[in-house]
């Protein structure tokens, strides 16, 4: 209990429509950020291990599929948005476990596979999930789907920093496309591992599962597949692009430095000529009414003549 907020539910059945204050046989219980008590009750009355729990909730967890004589175990990696992590969005351990009949999913943050407050999977369709295979594999089909949109709205904010970058002189816009190639690694990363994970299911239930099933599976992995291309073309593609702007950032410096420069010397003609004349040095002018007036008007010309000189060579 977070705040008062209970983060572990039972529902009737896969779909989360009707919640129940007892587990019974054929439930699905959704745990999203278990308190101690949480995790206690989690192992003594629904008999998870305790290491089970820790590898779940453990954000550097991989990917896998166990089965044991009395449970089995599925963890695939899931996208999260979160823009106060340091990257915008990064991937977390998403832990389904079966025993006793019961189905129980884990995760150590909330997310939009699963969202807590609105746990149906499939509002909208007029039909439950009875079947946990089938349950298994739509939540791979719903990570999936928010991998490729949080690909595009990475897309979207990279072309942002793009137009940033083309003006600027710092390291700030260089550092935001930095964070968002880290996206893109730790999408690849699980990704790739979600991916193994979908081919030992299919290897392991090919023969018990059923034609709907099968083709559930394949839409899963054609649609991790796609999300997998699409992070490594980016990725590519920011690599590129980060080396380009780098280069980019130089040359705006320089460009700069050449400006500051020329107006450097610009500045120092009416310098250096108020230095000659006004040395304690006869100079046949110091007699004159209208000397400082001439000195001031030749400072001038000489100046102009220098912004000429500068702009038609590109210097300034």
């Amino acid at each position: 209990m977070k705040g008062g907020k209970i983060m572990l539910k039972i529902f009737k059945s896969f779909g989360g429509y009707v919640e129940t204050p007892k587990a019974a046989e054929g439930c699905w219980i959704n745990v999203v950020q278990p308190t101690p008590e949480e995790t206690d009750r989690l192992q003594t009355e629904f008999d998870v291990p305790a290491d089970i729990i820790q590898d779940i909730l453990d954000v550097d967890e991989r990917p896998r599929y166990e089965v044991d004589d009395d449970w089995s175990l599925i963890i695939l990696r899931i996208p999260v948005e979160s823009p106060n992590n340091g990257v915008p969005y990064y991937t977390v351990p998403l832990g389904i476990f079966r025993v006793s009949n019961i189905t129980i999913t884990i995760c150590s943050t909330i997310n939009e596979v699963l969202p807590f407050e609105k746990p149906a999977l499939f509002r909208g369709q007029n039909h439950l999930i009875h079947d946990e295979l089938s349950f298994t594999i739509k939540l791979f089909l719903k990570s999936g789907s928010i991998y490729l949109s949080y690909l595009k709205q990475i897309n979207q904010q990279t072309a942002r920093i793009e137009e940033e970058l083309e003006k600027s002189i710092r390291n700030k816009e260089l550092n935001k496309l930095l964070k968002m190639e880290k996206c893109l690694v730790f999408f690849i990363t699980s990704l790739k591992a979600n991916e193994i994970v979908l081919a030992k299911i299919r290897n392991a239930l090919k023969k018990t599962m059923t034609e709907l099933n099968e083709d559930l599976l394949e839409d899963a992995i054609i649609e991790n597949k796609q999300a997998l291309e699409m992070s490594q073309i980016y990725s590519d593609i920011q690599s590129g692009m980060m080396d380009a702007f780098a280069s980019v950032i130089s040359n705006n410096l320089n460009v700069v430095m050449k400006q500051l420069a020329s107006i450097s010397i610009i500045l120092m003609i009416p310098t250096l000529i108020a230095s000659l004349y006004g040395m304690n040095v006869p100079n046949n002018l110091e007699d004159k009414s209208w000397a400082f007036f001439a000195i001031v008007v030749f400072s001038g010309l000489m100046s102009v003549t220098g912004i000429i000189i500068f702009r038609k060579k590109d210097l300034f």
